[in-house]
């Protein structure tokens, strides 16, 4: 049996979603020969540490009960650079200012020795190169599915699977509260300040919409997506963004009666990045619908590959982030 020994920075809807996804596929995993424990986890106001392993099952329902999981006043840090582990899972909230926390944080992991998994897009979005160059000079794995499409495994998909391609281009659609808002407003004729209004209630958009609705999110993902790909060395400043504010229901509806709709599309390739508003035809692979994201990648060899599903949710983000863990536990 193989323990890999996980600490858990951050405590929201995706640090959570960790926890419960390794509860749930804990015997399965001891099943493959691999037991994942969570020696430290850490929220904004204090962690729990236990070298033995924490109980997760208290862990969250004390995170329930208090707000907090903290039994002590250590900080992130403290967990990341002292409690002996081999995995940092940095869930920390995504900040496009300047990266932080989650940005010493993952410094401080791979200073220290540490793999880090991450959901966390603003580190990426920012510090890309410097960041795979960290992890590449301490020798260790940095994986970040969970930070574009949710579920979807994109940067599996692109450098596991179709090892050997040449990705010449990729388009999709990157945020599912825009897609939301967007085929409710096609469908049902609605002006966008009520799908809105009604995406906020069902807590498919935030209370503030900005960084989905301004197509920042979206910028963010792709930015990251070329990086990754293309080896770019791109921030989201360097992003041609759009959003969606200004779309009206009779121009959704023009567009349906030339069997259109209209998505927010994220394009790269050739050395350019944008997130804009595009006419997309109705039995076009992107045109998906409610909350889905998806991917169309094109390669020399493979021809074109698309991918749909879902883009964000605690359980389906901790999908990825588990997907990134296991995969250091077999491969370190």
């Amino acid at each position: 049996m193989k323990t890999v020994r996980l600490s858990l920075i951050g405590f929201g809807a995706v640090g959570q979603g960790v926890a419960q996804a390794i509860l749930q596929k804990k015997e399965i995993l001891k099943g493959q020969g691999i037991d994942l424990c969570v020696v430290g986890i850490s929220d904004s106001k204090g962690s729990e540490i236990n070298a033995r392993g924490i109980d997760l099952k208290s862990a969250l329902l004390r995170k329930k009960q208090k707000g907090t999981v903290a039994k002590s006043n250590d900080s992130a840090f403290d967990i990341i650079r002292n409690v002996e582990h081999e995995i940092v899972v940095e869930a920390t909230p995504t900040n496009i200012k300047n990266g932080e926390p989650g940005l010493s944080n993952m410094s401080a992991a791979f200073n220290s020795g540490r793999h880090v998994v991450t959901s966390n897009k603003g580190p990426l979005a920012l510090c890309f190169s410097q960041l795979k160059e960290a992890a590449e000079d301490n020798g260790v794995f940095f994986r970040y599915e969970a930070t574009v499409g949710g579920a979807v495994p994109i940067f599996n998909l692109i450098h596991e699977s179709l090892a050997g391609n040449r990705v010449i281009g990729i388009e999709g659609i990157l945020n599912g509260t825009t897609n939301y808002i967007l085929t409710r407003m096609e469908q049902e004729r609605l002006p966008y300040e009520l799908v809105l209004k009604e995406a906020q209630e069902l807590g498919i958009a935030e209370t503030d919409p900005t960084y989905d609705v301004e197509g920042i999110d979206s910028a963010c993902k792709l930015v990251i997506l070329a990086n990754s790909v293309f080896g770019q060395a791109a921030t989201y400043r360097d992003v041609e963004v759009t959003g969606i504010t200004k779309i009206t229901p009779e121009a959704l509806e023009l567009a349906s009666k030339n069997n259109y709709v209209v998505k927010l599309i994220c394009e790269a390739g050739n050395g350019t990045l944008t997130v804009a508003p595009r006419l997309v035809p109705k039995k076009h692979p992107l045109a998906v619908g409610g909350t889905l994201n998806v991917a169309s990648i094109l390669t020399d060899l493979a021809g074109r590959i698309t991918i749909s599903g879902k883009g964000a949710g605690s359980i389906e983000t901790a999908s990825s982030i588990l997907s990134d863990i296991l995969y250091i536990a077999r491969n370190s």
